[in-house]
């Protein structure tokens, strides 16, 4: 799969404007695995990855690079650093911190980043907080490094952007911790409170919330449904997994949670009387509706004979032909504000040939 920004990111070392450093660990935060690692002139045994996002870190594990483990991030100070700043800008404010932070004096931050996720911006932000940076152009992306001077870290700015990456009480409900990057890390999402408001209160036994955030669904079904007994979370972002624990259990009482760090679409542990869910759809700005197709053959696979799922989706999306080929009945129970709400009942067994 082709990686403007990761190719980008390594263009300043194929054209030795930079140079890897002789010995000691090269962190790569927000690190993914691609082709551009895999050029002999890449010293990835030495790399130490970070990145909480599970498909990205199964990635980087199968190809034996070296993962940070815990969530926080990494420790101690690098001669090099690189770092892939995700589109939301408050999180990669915070991205660029932690470089900082994680980098010695006279050490060297690497960042990239493609146009369409604000690669200009970014750039303007790394220079405000370290300094005026040296950057090339290529693939649709831009690439920015500096040297890091410890008389040119704007130190205000950098207390400021590092406290972007702690939890907060969201404003309009306060049950919820949240922090930036998160999907709708600001707000309910429209559509997660739809299907919250059309999920029927006679729920009960063990279910699951596949791709649960930071835990909007699991508190609102946990409020309604007493007879609902565990509740398994499926995320495949650590860091709104380790919210939707913090957040959930407290509220649990005699609900038996458990909080998985998985991708969806690897499969679930199965048995479930009902799942609900508000699948991903998208990457970047392009649509992915097999993102979605995903998340509903995996529950479908999941769920008793008799058992129930429930999905929000926008209303373009094609899912009721997904639906009809792996449940026995299917319906849209709701409509508003272009979300529908999708009722599926019984699993139907189906061919793997």
């Amino acid at each position: 799969m082709l990686d403007p920004a990761l190719d980008t990111l390594l263009l300043p070392f194929a054209t030795r404007a930079l140079a890897f450093p002789a010995a000691g660990q090269i962190l790569f935060l927000r690190a993914r695995m691609g082709q551009a690692l895999m050029r002999p002139d890449v010293p990835r045994q030495r790399f130490l990855c970070h990145q909480t996002f599970q498909p990205f870190a199964r990635d980087l594990s199968a190809a034996d690079m070296v993962l940070e483990r815990d969530s926080a991030g990494p420790t101690g100070s690098f001669q090099l650093t690189l770092a892939l700043p995700p589109r939301q800008r408050d999180e990669a404010r915070f991205l660029l911190a932690q470089a900082v932070t994680l980098t010695h004096p006279g050490g060297t931050i690497v960042a990239a980043a493609t146009n369409t996720e604000g690669a200009r911006t970014v750039e303007a932000d790394f220079a405000k907080l370290a300094g005026d940076v040296v950057s090339l152009f290529k693939n649709k992306s831009r690439v920015f490094w500096v040297t890091l001077d410890p008389e040119r870290i704007d130190r205000a700015l950098l207390q400021e952007w590092l406290a972007l990456g702690s939890p907060r009480k969201l404003e309009s409900d306060d049950r919820f911790l949240t922090r930036p990057g998160l999907f709708a890390w600001d707000r309910i999402d429209a559509g997660s409170a739809l299907l919250a408001k059309h999920l029927p209160d006679d729920l009960a036994g063990s279910g699951a919330d596949l791709g649960c955030g930071f835990g909007y669904l699991g508190a609102e079904i946990m409020a309604r449904c007493p007879a609902v007994r565990a509740l398994d979370c499926y995320e495949a972002e650590r860091l709104a997994l380790d919210l939707a624990c913090e957040n959930l259990t407290p509220l649990g009482g005699g609900v038996k949670l458990d909080f998985l760090w998985q991708d969806v679409t690897d499969g679930l542990r199965g048995g479930y009387d009902f799942i609900v869910s508000n699948p991903p759809f998208h990457t970047g700005r392009a649509d992915r509706v097999d993102l979605g197709q995903a998340f509903i053959i995996a529950g479908a696979k999941a769920l008793k004979p008799g058992g129930r799922m429930f999905i929000v989706a926008n209303q373009h999306l094609p899912y009721e032909a997904t639906f009809a080929a792996h449940v026995a009945r299917h319906r849209i129970i709701a409509t508003a504000d272009g979300y529908k709400i999708i009722e599926a009942i019984n699993i139907r067994a189906v061919s793997t040939r």
